[in-house]
């Protein structure tokens, strides 16, 4: 057998090797991709986020958090989910979390009105006042068919976060700077 032949052999036993290998990685890789399973009943959808949204209402924010998770889990392109599952982080006590998650609901749908109102009260207790404010204009620009109670609180927000940001920079503010949560503007989930 000369050099040539010899290398050419190489060469094809090479493919081949690559040939298997990649068959074998495909057919690795289809056992591990889940089948599409059919799209989840909406009752099942309905019941998950109504049960949540009762949850989130009665101040169970641990149960909430596990209903919200599994109806975003059925349904991940629904902002409705992602959006009460933020506020029930935020009452756990997970500003970062339910930033995440509102964040989420906003990829979705770039006008979800309270999921900017979420937002901005996670953003607070992470104590940055400036992306509150900025959360918390676009939920007003937003939320204009929002209830006037909401809308009250999202302004009385919006006058404290400047005022304890004009009192950080040195125009003086007759209260101190909010932080970590320790204000709550009580907006409802829905």
């Amino acid at each position: 057998m000369t050099a040539l032949a010899a290398r050419r052999d190489w060469r094809l036993a090479g493919f081949a090797i690559t040939c298997v290998l990649v068959l074998a990685g495909g057919l690795g890789l289809a056992a591990l991709t889940p089948v599409h399973a059919p799209p989840a009943p909406q009752d099942e959808v309905r019941r998950h986020f109504d049960a949540a949204v009762l949850l989130l209402h009665a101040r169970r924010f641990e149960e909430a958090e596990v209903l919200l998770r599994r109806t975003a889990e059925l349904a991940p392109t629904l902002p409705e989910a992602h959006t009460n599952l933020g506020f029930a982080l935020l009452g756990r006590g997970q500003p970062a979390q339910a930033r995440a998650a509102f964040e989420q609901a906003l990829a979705l749908r770039a006008g979800q009105a309270n999921a900017y109102y979420g937002l901005a009260l996670a953003h607070e207790s992470l104590g940055d006042l400036e992306l509150a404010l900025g959360a918390m204009r676009s939920y007003l620009h937003l939320g204009r068919g929002e209830s006037e109670e909401h809308l009250r609180r999202a302004r009385a927000a919006l006058w404290e976060w400047e005022e304890a940001l004009a009192a950080r920079r040195g125009g003086g503010a007759s209260f101190p700077i909010p932080g970590n949560g320790s204000r709550s503007w009580g907006r409802d989930a829905r």
